[in-house]
């Protein structure tokens, strides 16, 4: 096993490493920008090191600053995490060919399958089912052909990279010509590559994906699917396991059909096979017709990973850093059961009213739940500093229950108990989601949140919000004060207050007279 760890990210992600590598005695490395000096990942690190400007191109992006870190540091690997570098095939080569091991697949199968359009055709070569489309073509007049033959509406989009950058949705041929050029642009300037493919686009599409692990000793299993559906700006926010919509059958074969394609490239370590589905392109009750298609494949941890771990068992960050150390993964298909239910949802600091721009700012407040069947993933703390910098996500709320409905409960109040103040969340708007027909349902579509659902925020600020703005400017020396729920305690004033219900004889019951 590795000695030395150098994590190559930031915030939640690097926290959650650096507690998988403390459980297996492993020592740990941060790294960080001026921007995070003080971050709650270079706390956690058992030693951290400086790499640059708060930019990320100049950081976290600086792909010879962090191998130079991990050398500095006598680290044995490199996590990347994910974002980042952690999709870069020339990092992970550059990792190896620095005597390091990097905790991921191989840089060849990052490559193969970061390229949608030869991922698209290995894919069809392994028989995975996937959207009807065109590869490797330019002119415009091959792209009006194949539009044709695919059928409006198509989905003109990057051949490299992804998160909604450069795809655009053309209903008919009068929009063709403006979305290759716009398309075109867009990922010239995301990805530096400006070629295209199309494909038939799919508008009442459900997002499931299957995660799938491997070792570098040709054992290779999935470990059940991840419902997705609920996004923003082609971007997730809920995620959860089981998905209410698979039949057993349906989700053996989708789970088979992710194992070709991972087989395909020769992969190990964590990964994930994305899926378009649509419930209105086979009759699933008879099985029959094709009601799934292969979108892409993430060759990385995934940010939804926790409602995974919680419904199989087990600790994926911990697994892959010992099959990247050389262990075989001691398990068979039949190993692996579904438990409960488990729900993950992303709190950003944005505002859902306005667009979800995301908000910026010092957290006055941020009290986390706590609870039976509770997991808060975090990479920040009362007092820190959310900038404009990077990604705006403040915590991945997590829970875990013995079916749906229950699961769906325990999120609800677990999100009334998270108390963030000092920066804008979509706390409330998650709330509205979970409490939607559509959802309980599980009739959420990828485009449900933009086209579907009419949501507008609370018309003016809570009580509770309002007392814990008053109080957040109080000092009380030698103490902190906290918000849980509707109960507010400031340590110290409390202890004098002689109306305290503690002050009684029977001040353990809080509701006695």
């Amino acid at each position: 096993m590795f000695k030395k760890i150098l994590i190559a990210n930031r915030g939640e992600i690097a926290i959650r490493i650096m507690r998988a590598c403390r459980e297996l005695g492993i020592r740990t490395v941060a790294v960080y920008s001026d921007a995070d000096k003080n971050a709650l990942h270079v706390q956690h690190a058992d030693e951290a090191i400086h790499i640059g400007p708060a930019a990320s191109k100049e950081s976290y992006l600086d792909m010879e600053k962090i191998i130079a870190a991990a050398k500095k540091t006598n680290a044995d690997a490199i996590h990347p995490g994910y974002g980042f570098l952690s999709e870069n095939a020339s990092f992970a080569a550059a990792v190896a060919a620095s005597q390091l091991t990097f905790i991921g697949p191989s840089a060849e199968s990052i490559r193969l399958m970061g390229d949608k359009a030869e991922s698209k055709i290995r894919m069809k070569q392994a028989g995975v089912p996937t959207v009807p489309g065109v590869e490797g073509i330019g002119a415009e007049n091959d792209f009006k052909k194949a539009a044709k033959e695919i059928g409006y509406p198509v989905l003109v989009k990057a051949a490299a990279g992804g998160g909604g950058k450069g795809m655009r949705v053309v209903q008919d041929e009068g929009e063709l010509s403006e979305a290759i050029e716009s398309a075109r642009r867009e990922a010239l300037h995301a990805f530096g590559d400006e070629r295209l493919l199309i494909e038939k686009y799919i508008p009442n599409a459900h997002h499931v994906e299957i995660q799938v692990f491997g070792d570098q000793h040709g054992n290779l299993f999935h470990l059940f699917e991840r419902e997705c559906s609920v996004q923003r700006r082609h971007q997730k926010i809920i995620e959860e396991t089981p998905s209410p919509l698979l039949t057993p059958e349906l989700r053996a074969e989708m789970g088979e059909a992710a194992v070709r394609a991972a087989r395909a490239v020769n992969y190990f370590n964590a990964g994930t096979v994305e899926f378009i589905f649509d419930p209105d392109l086979a009759s699933l009750r008879h099985g029959s017709g094709q009601a799934f298609f292969f979108l892409e494949m993430n060759t990385r941890l995934q940010v939804e990973h926790p409602i995974t771990e919680l419904v199989v068992g087990l600790d994926l960050v911990q697994w892959q850093m010992r099959v990247a150390a050389g262990e075989r993964f001691p398990f068979t298909q039949s190993h692996f059961t579904q438990r409960g239910h488990a729900i993950e949802c992303r709190l950003y600091a944005e505002d859902p009213a306005s667009g979800f721009l995301p908000s910026t700012g010092k957290l006055l407040q941020f009290s986390e739940p706590r609870g039976p069947g509770i997991r808060v993933d975090s990479g920040f703390t009362i007092g820190d500093e959310v900038t404009h910098f990077y990604d705006p996500l403040l915590a991945k709320l997590i829970v875990h229950a013995e079916d749906r409905e229950r699961a769906i409960q325990r999120m609800q109040a677990a999100l009334k108990d998270f108390i963030v103040h000092g920066v804008l969340t979509n706390i409330d708007f998650l709330q509205a989601v979970l409490a939607h027909p559509d959802f309980a349902n599980g009739e959420v579509t990828t485009r449900w949140v933009e086209t579907n659902f009419n949501w507008a925020p609370p018309s003016e600020p809570s009580f509770e919000a309002l007392v814990a703005a008053v109080l957040a400017e109080v000092t009380v020396p030698g103490s902190r004060f906290q918000v849980s729920g509707s109960r507010y305690q400031v340590p110290g004033l409390n202890e004098v207050d002689p109306y305290s219900p503690w002050k009684t004889g029977s001040g353990f019951r809080m509701g006695a007279n």
